[in-house]
């Protein structure tokens, strides 16, 4: 084996450990970001719910009043039964759509969008061929790889 590719063959072998190396913390640096993003998406979500949670009763019991008074109001016209069928269509028809609504909102919600995007950067810089430079230590002064030509001639 010649001294000159002795000297190759550690400079690849220095290339491909730190092409492994840089592997390993994109894959690691990319679960971090997952994990920070997924947590910070998990708090903002359960402090919504809370919210809403806390604030849920005024609602009910406002509503109730509202519904009541409503359908007092229809009495003279409907009688009892058909005014709190008629608050009772309108409730239905308002419920189904704020739950149509809510739903669509759900399923355009994008999760961890973020990470998605970065994950999508570095799979196409690494599916993406580029030039490599080998440095200096495999380049001869004239450009090419090998000091000397391949076989020894």
């Amino acid at each position: 084996m010649h001294v000159g590719s002795e000297q190759t063959e550690r400079g690849l072998t220095a290339l491909v450990g730190r092409m492994a190396d840089s592997f390993s913390r994109l894959v690691t640096q990319h679960l971090q970001l997952a994990r920070l993003e997924l947590e910070e998406d998990l708090k903002s979500a359960s402090m919504n719910v809370a919210m809403i949670a806390a604030f849920v009763p005024f609602i009910l019991v406002g509503y109730a009043f509202a519904c009541a008074a409503l359908a007092a109001v229809m009495v003279p016209w409907l009688g009892w039964a058909g005014a709190f069928g008629v608050v009772a269509l309108l409730n239905l028809v308002a419920g189904g759509g704020g739950v149509a609504w809510a739903l669509h909102k759900l399923k355009t919600r994008r999760m961890m969008d973020d990470t998605t995007d970065e994950l999508s950067r570095s799979m196409a810089a690494l599916t993406t061929p580029a030039p490599v430079s080998l440095g200096n230590s495999l380049q001869g002064g004239d450009g090419h790889l090998f000091k000397e030509p391949p076989h020894g001639r």
